[in-house]
């Protein structure tokens, strides 16, 4: 029996990768939209309507797995916003909304999920996160802190749910080749903000990082790799020698070198 997938955001980027790699290995997959009818038809799985800050949207998005396949094999959290900018500036409900779709949300599909995982006896919940969760990076600090809240979680979460034969686990994928830039919230840069060259230059790094990144298809490998193995680690990292090296760095340097290496790799004073 084919194994049934379910992907939130999977529409395009990374969590398109991972569904169309898993279509062809055989898998039934999922996908996700919040518009799933406004998007071409490139795609070799199914794509459901659901948005991840709707607890309603969520429950009917389940409820519609459930009775075609009346099972879930598979949960994997790849729904997900970006938001750059100062802390200081970023207004209130850009952060609420940033929260409700990165960690919020992942977690009340977890809670819809897990019931049917729970009858099955089995199951598995792959939670995408970033290479950002692991450091508070500049300009970028809300994002960070929304990703490293689900990486946290997640940690505690997998050793509840081990009772009932699910596994769960935490992808950390860095800079991919996505359209995640030009989705993501960007504070203006404001002519009179004390912020505006350091964070002009930061944010045109950032643009250019993601632009330059890796091609999804090796998150969809290493998806695939992770459904595959029996037992799965607390957390996978995906990403280029010196983005998973930084995480390694925070590890074993004293803070305030740590802090130096990163003001220096964004050029900030």
């Amino acid at each position: 029996m084919s194994k049934v997938v379910l992907i939130t955001g999977g529409s395009s980027g990374i969590g398109k990768s991972i569904g169309n790699y898993l279509s062809e290995k055989g898998f039934k997959v999922y996908g996700t939209s919040r518009n799933p009818d406004r998007l071409n038809e490139n795609s070799s799985f199914q794509l459901i309507q659901l948005d991840v800050t709707q607890p309603a949207s969520i429950k009917e998005a389940i409820k519609q797995v459930i009775e075609k396949e009346s099972r879930i094999d598979v949960l994997i959290n790849n729904a997900g916003v970006g938001i750059t900018g100062p802390i200081e500036e970023t207004p209130d409900i850009e952060i609420k909304k940033a929260f409700d779709t990165n960690f919020h949300g992942p977690l009340n599909v977890i809670k819809e999920v897990l019931p049917f995982m729970r009858d099955q006896k089995s199951g598995l919940v792959l939670n995408i996160t970033s290479i950002a969760g692991y450091m508070g990076l500049p300009y970028r600090g809300l994002y960070s802190a929304s990703k490293a809240a689900l990486e946290m979680t997640t940690e505690a979460y997998r050793m509840e749910v081990k009772q009932f034969g699910i596994e769960m686990a935490t992808i950390a994928p860095g800079d991919f080749a996505t359209n995640i830039a030009a989705g993501r919230y960007h504070c203006p840069e404001l002519e009179n903000s004390p912020y505006k060259d350091s964070y002009g230059k930061t944010l045109q790094m950032m643009n250019e990082h993601v632009s330059h990144g890796e091609d999804p298809i090796k998150m969809a490998k290493e998806v695939f790799r992770i459904i595959e193995t029996a037992k799965p680690k607390v957390a996978y990292k995906v990403g280029s020698l010196l983005q998973k090296c930084s995480i390694f760095l925070k590890r074993v340097l004293p803070s305030k070198t740590y802090e130096k290496m990163l003001m220096n790799h964004y050029k900030l004073k």
